[in-house]
């Protein structure tokens, strides 16, 4: 099995567990196998809006195995950053909900709404209902020299109506009003898996994500490998065309990949599907299961690319096939 090498899985939640309210089909299952094997299992989020206690009984109630300790957010690898740059104590303003203000007081902070309390910090998280007068105060704070620090840079996050504003596009407002960029916390960049693997002391961990440029560019600058499932965001397309830094080790449909031997992949070919270019065009030949061709086709395009990146349009005649 996949699951066989490694120790800790370091699980996106949003696009790999569940969807909005509803969990992934065969998410739960996969899990709870998983942890029956011995496997550490980490839902490590860039949503700091909830806490991980009520992140942890949301999967429950999805039927996945958690507790608050098995849950890493955003919120608290933005917290550790303000830690690490502050006097202890330090007044920290949150522009953000429940998560975010749980993480900085845990941190030895104390969380305030206004830049009147001279704050050594601003942290941004995403929450419902983030009013204007919020980001005023942060934009005050930040104009008075506090550290401004963001959980994470999503422009947008995955939900059942479609894609919706992330903490990304709400941080351009301090941003912008400023002139001054914050420090992130969440994948892409390093604090976050930091912080994951130091609560769980992985050795050998294993991200999962659906995001390229979030999940697996972040195992990228962690230098840990990847799984790619493609139940979220990620489409085909953006996998065989995706720049070094978003290439996964592994691509699969979805959790249940973790629990089956992954197949070789060697010289564009997997399974019974062979991918070669003709005439700068990627075709696919044989047969077999969809996400078999998508593997071979992605080592022949990944190949070929080398440091850069194939067009699509050299790789259409892939899409029809395993699109």
């Amino acid at each position: 099995m996949l699951i066989d090498g490694y120790d800790t899985l370091l699980l996106d939640l949003d696009g790999v567990v569940y969807l909005g309210g509803y969990a992934v089909p065969g998410a739960p299952a996969a899990l709870e196998e998983a942890r029956r094997k011995g496997v550490r299992l980490a839902y490590v989020t860039n949503n700091a809006s909830r806490t991980p206690a009520a992140i942890a009984a949301h999967l429950r109630e999805l039927g996945a195995p958690a507790t608050a300790s098995d849950v890493v957010t955003s919120a608290q690898a933005a917290a550790r950053l303000v830690a690490e740059r502050v006097p202890p104590g330090s007044n920290v303003l949150v522009v953000g909900g429940s998560g975010l203000r749980l993480a900085v007081r845990d941190r030895g902070l104390r969380p305030v709404s206004a830049a009147a309390e001279s704050p050594a910090a601003v942290v941004q998280g995403i929450a419902p209902g983030l009013s204007y007068e919020l980001l005023a105060e942060g934009t005050l704070a930040v104009r008075q020299g506090a550290l401004f620090v963001a959980s994470n840079g999503d422009s947008t996050m995955p939900t059942r109506r479609g894609e919706l504003p992330g903490n990304g596009s709400m941080v351009r407002v301090i941003a912008s009003a400023t002139g001054v960029e914050p420090v992130y916390a969440g994948k892409p960049d390093p604090p976050l898996h930091r912080e994951s693997m130091l609560r769980t002391g992985a050795r050998r961990p294993l991200v999962v994500g659906d995001r390229l440029d979030t999940d697996i560019e972040g195992a990228s600058n962690a230098g840990v490998e990847s799984l790619l499932v493609l139940t979220g965001v990620a489409t085909p397309v953006e996998v065989l065309t995706a720049a070094p830094r978003h290439r996964p080790t592994y691509v699969g449909e979805d959790l249940g990949t973790l629990l089956r031997p992954y197949p070789e992949v060697r010289d564009g070919s997997c399974g019974g599907w062979r991918a070669r270019w003709r005439e700068g065009v990627l075709c696919l030949d044989g047969d077999g299961s969809r996400i078999d061709g998508l593997r071979a086709a992605c080592d022949a395009s990944w190949s070929a690319a080398g440091d850069g990146q194939i067009e699509e349009g050299a790789i259409k005649p892939v899409l029809d096939r395993v699109g």
